[in-house]
């Protein structure tokens, strides 16, 4: 592993988002010192939050897997998350309700989620679970420490057993097919390939590889922190201020001052200051990146970004007793919403819909008697289809809220009081490359060493962190991203001991694992989602 060369006593971190909390808990338990830099009035980045007429609304991701990897960094001081945030394990991880009618609720504890599968589907399709269970398991422990938590030079890195081993595991076929090898029920396979999205592929064309994200949320197990998502970034941001960091906040990046010799030697401000550095963790947006550095690397081919999504924050006067924490809705239409997302910029015209309920867990992030209700509904990026958002979304936000009716949800419209809709336009004009929150797709050209590097070149002390460098996308890659970027500060890369892959959460007996009786099947009709 290539590290940074000369001084680095003291590093500034542009951002204080999960990957740049991550990188400063790391550099803190290494012996820096350590100046972050955030835009923002607080920490948490993308997992901000706002306060709206008494709501507490999460801002960017609501599904968390792979906590152990925060604490892996909260360790490097000393703090375990457990001190700062409660977890409370969702049971179930999600509920998902189907087109025909039909619904399952997805457990992460192999007993309550295979008697869960022989409710919905049959011996075979419970057995098959178990393999498939099996397989994910597998894909993950070889992926992890070789693929994930690892930092590449160039792409030989990837040449050795595990690449093997990954190979032998069907890795490099299709996501899509190797699930069927398991699974014979189509809407099965939609729970455990859906994660393809969340990679900006679709799973008829992603490699069975990126089914690792299927691992961390349907094995490993979800969770919510009470107090909202945002928590859990204020809780790393509390720590590593507790461990000696410097906060900047409302402080936004203008430039950077640059030696003869190509080594950043301070980030300029646009209040003013200059803040010196030995060493600089950029944590931004790829295109603010590039613009910091002056220029974006060469590709043979441009970047792909991922699909973006609109997100409706809603604030209502009551609930419906079949939604879980987590509620997937799926329309009838499968493998041609995706083509829209991804090739022909098509909004989707049949959508499957995430519905996060996070009052359902901690009500106290709603007024009382109130509850908080975020539907994200994917769509095109504004490079594969752009669109005028500014005009169109008080149609968008009315055909969601229909389509929402549709599906059971009656009344939706009514019961809302307060809300806030974020679209494509949104995301842009807060930096995202392509107005999108994803960043660039996990196709296999822009994956590991392929993925943009964490060392950009013509600079000799700068690092990049984030979810658009290496590994990727998704809470738990990002936390990892900071913990590569510090270990190309300190030469030193720390990995845990080698143990199984953390449990799931506590289940509850598998005989409370049926769910809720679905609500009646919705219409036939094609769900436009908002179209126009």
């Amino acid at each position: 592993m290539r590290a940074l060369r000369g001084p680095t006593d003291h590093v500034v971190v542009v951002g204080a988002g999960l990957s740049g909390l991550s990188a400063a808990l790391h550099l803190l338990g290494a012996g820096r010192r350590v100046t972050v830099v955030e835009r923002d009035a607080g920490p948490g980045g993308r997992a901000g939050r706002i306060d709206l007429d008494g709501y507490r609304i999460d801002t960017g991701p609501t599904v968390l897997t792979m906590p152990d990897l925060i604490d892996e960094a909260l360790s490097a001081v000393g703090e375990k998350l457990a001190d700062r945030v409660e977890l409370v394990g969702l049971h179930p991880a999600y509920r998902a309700r189907f087109a025909d009618g039909t619904g399952i609720d997805v457990h992460t504890d192999p007993d309550a989620m295979h008697a869960e599968v022989r409710r919905f589907a049959g011996d075979a399709e419970a057995a098959g679970y178990l393999r498939l269970r099996a397989w994910l398991e597998e894909l993950y422990r070889v992926q992890m420490r070789t693929f994930i938590d690892a930092n590449f030079d160039s792409p030989l890195g990837l040449l050795g057993r595990d690449l093997a081993r990954l190979a032998a595991l069907g890795g490099f076929t299709g996501w899509d097919g190797r699930i069927s090898r398991f699974l014979a029920d189509e809407r099965l396979r939609r729970l455990f390939s859906f994660q393809a999205l969340y990679a900006g592929v679709p799973p008829h064309r992603a490699l069975a590889a990126y089914a690792v994200i299927a691992y961390m949320d349907t094995v490993a197990g979800v969770y919510f922190p009470r107090g909202g998502m945002h928590a859990v970034p204020q809780a790393m941001a509390d720590a590593a201020a507790a461990a000696g960091a410097e906060f900047a906040h409302g402080t936004a990046v203008d430039s950077l001052e640059r030696s003869p010799a190509g080594r950043a030697v301070a980030v300029r401000t646009r209040d003013g200051r200059r803040i010196p550095c030995d060493a600089l963790v950029l944590t931004c947006d790829l295109p603010e990146v590039h613009r910091l550095l002056g220029r974006a690397p060469r590709r043979p081919v441009p970047l792909r970004y991922a699909p973006s999504a609109v997100v409706l924050h809603a604030g209502t006067r009551r609930t419906w007793p079949d939604l879980a924490h987590h509620t997937l809705s799926f329309g009838a239409a499968w493998r041609g919403t995706f083509d829209e997302l991804t090739r022909t910029g098509q909004l989707m015209s049949d959508p499957s819909l995430l519905i996060t309920t996070p009052t359902a867990t901690d009500p106290a992030l709603a007024p009382d008697g109130r509850h908080l209700h975020y539907v994200l509904a994917p769509c095109p990026n504004l490079r594969t289809g752009p669109r005028p958002w500014t005009d169109l979304a008080p149609r968008f936000r009315d055909g969601l809220v229909a389509e929402l009716e549709r599906r059971g949800l009656d009344g939706f419209g009514d019961a809302v009081e307060t809300e806030t809709l974020v679209t494509p336009a949104d995301w842009a004009a807060q930096g995202h490359a392509a107005g999108t929150p994803f960043s660039a797709a996990h196709t296999f050209a822009q994956t590991g060493p392929f993925r943009p590097r964490n060392l950009p070149r013509g600079w000799e002390n700068v690092v990049l962190a984030g979810c658009g460098t290496t590994p990727g996308v998704g809470v738990p890659t990002v936390v990892v991203s900071g913990k590569l970027a510090a270990a190309r500060v300190t030469g030193v890369h720390r990995r845990p001991a080698p143990r199984p892959p953390a449990p799931a959460p506590p289940a509850p007996p598998v005989a409370s694992a049926v769910p809720a009786p679905p609500p009646p099947a919705p219409p036939a009709s094609p769900a436009a989602g908002g179209r126009p």
